[in-house]
């Protein structure tokens, strides 16, 4: 049977928004054995590593480097919870790779659901100067010892599609190591990996995998870690129609880490089918969350428009679950964008206290019939 049908969410993370102190609680109840602390975030909070698997083939990843990015951290809690029921099938996964795994490198900012840490630092631009103290625990593990792969586990916006039709529910990245993109070896062995991974999924879901730009940012860390000699893959998880709790890009984003481990576990750092890599489409930045056409404005002459509206996820203290709050991206002709929702606003009333939507400011207007 294949690991997408074997598919269990672990039922103690149901919410997008994960509680550090809550993820601590769980590794340190049913993982204690496989899991030892690494450092100390700025707020004091531990990271943890966790280590399975006893396979010559050496693999790191980390998961929430960026607080509001908690789609990998639920994958490899759903990757063990299903492996569990499957031991056949885990025993014959962890033969071949050992992997280290940081649960969220950036507990801080896990906790306020913000990209950066409390610090105000951006992990991910922080490779060079080592700012942040959690950066450092990072790339000292990789100092110690030499990995054969690593993962680099992060989510991206809704704004994301492959073809202007379709989400990039999953996109991928072998990151790039100069300024001209070359194709290195390294750069090949993350292409076959992601070219195996994206033959099981594009079946699953057709349409929905894509492919991140490589351009070359040299401050961030997997472009740095593939231009050291480590192959360095890079996971995005993006939108799914109609869920913006991630529920089925977390589902597929675990099979895409199960498919990535076995690809690696199989290819032992060969680069057969590299150049499938090339074959899935690149990410188009072509929609918003909403988008209101033909909205006509209370002001003394016509104006007709269409306004663009984003979501901005926000996180209250006290609560266990993110919401989802609209604000204003763009007014005027938006005929180049599209909205995963559509709403035509001809004959309808547009009823604001202001005359015109304010831009980056959240909505405060009302359609109605």
């Amino acid at each position: 049977m294949n690991f997408e049908h074997l598919y269990i969410q672990n039922p103690d993370f149901q919410n997008r928004y994960i509680s550090p102190e809550k993820l601590f609680s769980y590794l340190q109840t049913n993982l204690s054995n496989y899991i030892i602390e690494i450092g100390r975030s700025y707020l004091d909070k531990p990271i943890f590593k966790l280590t399975v698997g006893t396979g010559e083939t050496k693999v790191l990843a980390w998961s929430q480097m960026h607080g509001n990015e908690s789609n990998a951290t639920h994958a490899m809690l759903d990757l063990l919870k299903t492996l569990d029921k499957a031991p056949e099938m885990r025993d014959l996964l962890f033969d071949q790779i050992s992997l280290d795994f940081i649960f969220m490198l950036n507990p801080d900012g896990s906790e306020r659901w913000t990209r950066f840490t409390a610090a105000e630092i951006d992990l991910n631009r922080d490779f060079h100067n080592e700012a942040s103290t959690e950066i450092k625990f990072l790339k000292n593990l990789v100092s110690k010892k030499k990995y054969d792969y690593a993962l680099n586990l992060h989510e991206q916006r809704t704004i994301f599609t492959t073809d202007g039709i379709h989400p990039a529910t999953l996109s991928f990245l072998a990151p790039s190591e100069n300024e001209e993109r070359t194709i290195t070896e390294n750069r090949k062995r993350c292409m076959a990996v992601i070219g195996q991974v994206y033959d099981y999924l594009k079946e699953l879901i057709p349409n929905q995998i894509g492919r991140y730009t490589d351009e070359f940012y040299p401050t961030s860390t997997g472009d740095n870690f593939i231009k050291a000699g480590m192959p360095t893959i890079l996971f995005e998880g993006g939108h799914f129609v109609d869920d913006y709790t991630r529920i089925g890009t977390r589902k597929y984003y675990t099979i895409a880490l199960y498919y990535a481990l076995k690809a690696i576990s199989e290819l032992k750092s060969e680069i057969t089918g590299w150049e499938k890599y090339l074959e899935i489409p690149e990410n188009q930045e072509t929609h918003y969350d909403i988008v209101y056409r033909n909205v006509k404005l209370n002001t003394n002459h016509e104006c007709i428009l269409d306004i663009a509206v984003q979501y901005q996820e926000i996180f209250e203290d006290g609560k266990d679950e993110i919401t989802f709050v609209p604000f204003v991206m763009e007014v005027g002709d938006v005929s180049k964008r599209k909205g995963w929702l559509e709403i035509d606003c001809t004959g309808k009333k547009f009823i604001s206290d202001t005359k015109y939507p304010k831009l980056d400011a959240e909505v405060n207007f009302k359609i109605e019939e």
